[in-house]
């Protein structure tokens, strides 16, 4: 077994043992609490950049299969486990975790206390860090200093966004999807609903998708800081009012901006599948999947045409937002879970009927 250490920026070391690829690795470091799901968590775009740490203890008993991915290549930087299940039992499992791992080239780390990982991510934010082999050779404090002067990256839209765009096509309503790092369970709810969907880059200009007369479009989610997507806050500006909209998550953040609103880092995010949130128009508290370090300041939602119809109610944060005058609707969670609880999905079909609403209307070009 080769040993591996897990290096902070502020100078703490965590010892344990490597599986996955040998490289080293480096990236901010950030947990999450979903019990399962962790092929949905390691593939989700969303997390690109980082290394990921799973607060429940066990992970890859259920070993990797072909259906459960939410893009083609993992985004991830590394993964910490308290422990690593060497032999899945699962009637689909193709893989191991480990193989998986080792054949994209993601360094793992296991056998450290997750527990205190996370109380100093929890307390001190998330944080950058370093995935190494251990040896005496490793210089602790050069690591550390070579740590606190790297900038953060902001190109993580752009690394994870499709190149072209691409159709999935359907008979039913036409979608045009700005994919910002989509994760493939909102395609598949669209596929699921016949919608005639055709998946863009994020810097698809607003012209180009009125060019293709939409019933609606997707704003998907996605990794980083929503103010770093400045071509994505524009599209969406020159589309409010001439189609309608549903955005999730990153896409949620960047409506909101483009409508004048402002958004702030979490101190250590919302990644998880057991986040609770509860309707302001219903009253009702569904549990949902969210993903994000980032979220809207419902400060700056004053003087703007939104208004807030979801909270979390673990920390009040808004989660869901509608347009006052436009048909507009978006939320910060995953109703499409992938993985997580479906309590939510039903918003899929509330896009459906939006459209349904609105069909026939003149569309505005831009």
């Amino acid at each position: 077994m080769k040993e591996r250490m897990l290096i902070l920026e502020d100078g703490t070391v965590f010892n344990g043992i490597a599986f996955g690829s040998d490289q080293a690795s480096q990236g901010e470091v950030v947990f999450t609490t979903g019990m399962t799901g962790y092929q949905e968590t390691l593939s989700d775009p969303s997390f690109y950049g980082q290394i990921v740490t799973f607060t429940y203890p066990l992970i890859g008993n259920y070993g990797i299969n072909r259906d459960d991915f939410e893009a083609i290549n993992p985004s991830i930087r590394g993964m910490v486990v308290r422990e690593l299940a060497k032999h899945p039992s699962n009637f689909r499992s193709d893989l191991t975790l480990n193989e998986y791992l080792t054949s994209k080239e993601i360094p793992g780390i296991e056998g450290i206390d997750t527990r205190k990982l996370t109380r100093i991510i929890r307390s001190k934010g998330a944080v950058r860090a370093i995935l190494t082999e251990a040896g005496a050779e490793v210089n602790v404090e050069e690591v550390v200093t070579k740590l606190q002067s790297t900038p953060l990256i902001t190109n993580h839209v752009r690394e994870v966004s499709p190149k072209t765009a691409y159709p999935s096509p359907g008979r039913g309503k036409r979608v045009v999807l700005m994919d910002f790092g989509m994760k493939h369970g909102i395609l598949r709810e669209l596929n699921k609903r016949n919608c005639d969907v055709l998946v863009v880059p994020y810097n698809t200009t607003a012209e180009e998708i009125l060019a293709w007369y939409p019933d609606g479009v997707m704003l998907s989610n996605g990794p980083g800081d929503p103010a770093d997507v400045i071509e994505g806050i524009e599209t969406i500006r020159e589309l409010i009012g001439k189609v309608p909209i549903f955005g999730i998550c990153l896409g949620h953040q960047l409506f909101a901006l483009a409508s004048g609103a402002k958004s702030f880092k979490l101190p250590f995010g919302h990644r998880g599948a057991n986040h609770p949130v509860k309707d302001l128009r219903t009253g009702r508290t569904e549990i949902t999947s969210q993903n994000h370090g980032y979220a809207i300041d419902a400060n700056s939602l004053e003087g703007t045409d939104l208004e807030v119809t979801h909270v979390a109610l673990n920390d009040g944060t808004v989660e869901g937002l509608r347009h006052k005058k436009y048909p507009v609707f978006t939320v910060q969670y995953h109703p499409e879970a992938s993985p997580g609880p479906e309590d939510s999905n039903h918003l899929f079909d509330e896009f459906i009927e939006l459209m349904e609403a609105n069909a026939g209307k003149e569309i505005q070009h831009a």
